[in-house]
């Protein structure tokens, strides 16, 4: 195990995930699984009528890099739109491949520099992204078609 990969600051989080409950109904709900690693994230989201993430749920079954992704995600995702969820996600994929220096605006993601050069671990901390940006976007085309349904009624 890498010092510099598995910082205090890595398990601290990791020890600490928000939202830890999932929803009873929640307007979406993806799963997704890490195939490298076998780490497994499932996020619930309810958005509220502007759009944004109401609420939130994730169960998480990954290693401590995925966990503290998924606290990060966790303690910030509340009032976020679906386009800042995906924006975060595709931020935090191009700074994981090197392919910007900065992680985006996410707070806390600059703890992962030190994963970078380990492609192998990038899927899983960036699965609770992946999950709740995903979430959003499904339960944001949801609220969207039912709208449009009632509309043309």
């Amino acid at each position: 195990m890498s010092a510099t990969l598995y910082n205090a600051q890595i398990l601290r989080l990791a020890t600490a995930i928000p939202h830890q409950q999932r929803l009873e109904q929640p307007q979406a709900t993806v799963s997704r699984r890490s195939p490298i690693c076998g780490s497994r994230v499932t996020v619930d989201v309810a958005l509220d009528p502007d759009g944004r993430v109401a609420a939130l749920g994730q169960e998480v079954r990954a290693c401590a890099l995925g966990q503290a992704a998924a606290a990060l995600m966790g303690e910030h995702a509340i009032g976020r739109s679906p386009g800042d969820l995906a924006e975060a996600r595709d931020a935090l994929a191009a700074f994981l491949a090197g392919e910007r220096d900065d992680p985006g605006d996410w707070p806390g993601l600059e703890i992962f520099l030190p994963a970078r050069p380990h492609a192998a671990r990038h899927p899983s901390i960036r699965l609770a992204f992946e999950a709740v940006a995903e979430a959003a976007a499904a339960a944001r085309d949801a609220t969207h078609s039912v709208t449009q349904e009632s509309q043309t009624r």
